[in-house]
């Protein structure tokens, strides 16, 4: 009995602990928030940036998500994965709530009409999609996206990426890979009010409203986007304001200023301008094209003579440790352009050519500013060399041409005769030409002892000769922002930022745009998580198809006969155990 009444409390001492201990768990982890990610990507991490864009919700943000209905294995996936990233959302903060609709779910095809055009108005795009039935394949459209509200504010988030000319299996993936920063996007838009200030400069013959319509679009989505003209006026990026009772500074209007392809000269004045700007903290995105050359002057006679442009420039850009060279670069990795090779009925035929002006250039490397991006188109491109200053500046090359590319100085023939001629790969020795850079540091004015005592001392001016910690970044060519035109209903109307018209591929240049000005903006937090990389494990289709039969009886006959081999084994041990 004894020894019963000790094994009883025990028993009972070791149940209390036990839930004393749970108890303590739950309180502890209650209190103290963790979470372990296993897989070797750490997908189910989220980026810093996210959790801390998470921590600043303070009301519900609600997602309704398109994702419900029978799909293929694909968009399951899709599906699955966007309710795994909504659950780690959530996980940081209570206020992300979501419901998952079919909007097919109604048997009333007015009904499911008009469901149909209410998300067509918030914003969503349908996707055709064949799904495979027990009757054979139907036709379906499908809402691959969200609506996210916050308080009275909505907007549609896209879940699948648009991406012409690449494999399904490849846009699913992508768009997986892309989830996390399509929903955290969605939401700091949603709740953010404040948005720097980024401009445009027109007056030198910069790209046009029209020619830059996606690009201004695309950045007023994140940014407060204006188009201004310098025309030597001092404060045409700058303002006054108030310190205190009695004393004023000045400070710069726009946090970021593009010049997009400028053709004219630039006044000393207006370089004055661009300078304080600097020196104030401002930042530069140059987007500079040193050489006048366009295909449309082959419209009217298949040759031209590209000739120099004198923006004076050349000593600013010295003064900021760059330059652009009045060159082309030449690579055998560049985009094809359509030219007409004869006629068929009465019709023009065209055919495609390599125009090795036209490099398409590969980003690589771990910089976030290209991490991730799909090759991006440039037209009529030049060199850029990095320049001893005695500013002390980090340089660091962003874009490069491929390992078989040239330089031919200007002034220089441009002819269509080149195409469909044999290459002399001889010629194209160069490799990896830099055609876009970053420089970071503390700039020095290049008016710096140069400018009257009295313009100097001016508190109207308030010269400054060295800008605090500041950066910009160069590209030699404009075009890298230029969306194409299509004429529509008698109307020009804009492409988006990166598309071709001529072959229907989507090129990388409107990330690209928004990766460079969330650097130039110190918006870091947006280039990570669109940077961000998952490994998506393909199945190799070809080896399924040679070897199908194998893999079927491996993972079917294997699991039998292992059972198999193990029932007769006990057996046997027990057999032998008991005829002893």
């Amino acid at each position: 009995m004894g020894n019963t009444g000790q094994l009883r409390r025990n028993n009972l001492t070791a149940l209390v602990l036990g839930l004393v201990i749970i108890i303590l768990v739950n309180i502890i982890s209650g209190r103290i928030f963790t979470r372990l990610d296993l897989t070797s990507e750490k997908r189910f991490t989220l980026s810093e940036a996210t959790k801390d864009m998470l921590a600043q919700i303070d009301d519900l943000v609600y997602f309704r998500v398109y994702l419900e209905g029978e799909f293929p294995a694909g968009f399951k996936k899709l599906q699955r994965e966007t309710i795994d990233m909504l659950n780690e959302f959530r996980a940081y903060n209570a206020n992300i709530e979501y419901e998952f609709i079919n909007p097919t779910a109604s048997n009333d095809a007015t009904e499911r009409q008009r469901i149909f055009s209410m998300l067509v108005e918030k914003g969503l795009e349908p996707t055709d999609l064949q799904v495979k039935t027990k009757e054979g394949t139907s036709k379906t459209m499908i809402f691959p996206g969200a609506i996210a509200a916050y308080q009275s504010r909505e907007m549609a988030v896209s879940l699948l990426t648009s991406r012409r000319g690449v494999a399904p299996e490849e846009i699913l993936n992508s768009s997986i890979q892309n989830l996390e920063f399509a929903l955290a996007d969605a939401i700091r838009k949603l709740i953010d009010n404040k948005r720097p200030a980024i401009a445009f400069l027109e007056g030198h013959g910069e790209l046009s409203a029209e020619e830059t319509a996606d690009a201004y679009r695309a950045l007023s989505e994140y940014y407060s986007v204006q188009r201004v003209r310098l025309d030597g006026k001092l404060n045409s990026l700058s303002e006054r304001e108030s310190i205190d009772s009695l004393n004023t500074r000045i400070r710069n209007k726009y946090q970021t200023i593009i010049i997009a392809q400028p053709d004219s000269v630039f006044s000393d004045k207006d370089k004055f301008i661009i300078d304080q700007h600097v020196m104030r903290g401002g930042r530069v995105l140059w987007l500079i094209d040193p050489v006048a050359a366009s295909l449309d002057s082959l419209q009217s006679s298949t040759q031209f003579i590209a000739m120099a442009r004198d923006l004076n420039l050349t000593d600013l850009f010295f003064n900021y440790g760059f330059r652009i060279n009045n060159n082309l670069v030449m690579d055998l990795s560049a985009l094809p352009i359509p030219v007409k090779v004869g006629e068929t009925a009465g019709q023009p035929k065209f055919d495609f050519f390599p125009w090795y002006y036209f490099p398409m250039l590969t980003p690589s490397g771990d910089d976030p500013i290209i991490k991730n991006l799909n090759a991006i188109k440039t037209e009529f491109i030049s060199s850029i060399d990095f320049v001893e200053t005695t500013a002390d500046l980090q340089k660091e090359v962003l874009l490069t041409s491929s390992r078989f590319a040239r330089t031919v100085n200007t002034p220089v023939l441009i002819t269509l005769e080149m195409l469909g001629k044999p290459v002399d790969e001889r010629l194209y020795s160069k490799e990896f030409v830099p055609v876009a850079a970053r420089i970071e540091g503390q700039f020095k004015s290049m008016y710096d002892q140069r400018m009257p005592p009295e313009i100097l001392q001016s508190k109207e001016i308030d010269f400054k000769n060295e800008s605090p910690p500041n950066k910009m970044i160069v590209m030699a060519d404009g075009d890298v922002i230029r969306n194409q035109l299509q004429r529509t209903a008698g109307k020009l109307m804009p492409l988006p930022l990166g598309y071709d018209k001529y072959t229907g591929q989507q090129f990388g240049n409107k990330d690209l745009l928004l990766n460079m000005m969330n650097y130039l903006t110190d918006d870091s937090g947006l280039i990570s998580i669109r940077s961000r990389e998952l490994k998506i494990r393909l199945l190799d289709q070809a080896k399924i198809e040679n070897e199908r039969l194998y893999w079927q009886v491996l993972n079917i006959g294997l699991p039998i006969l292992l059972v198999l081999i193990f029932g007769i084994i006990q057996a046997w041990l027990r057999r032998r155990r008991y005829t002893r």
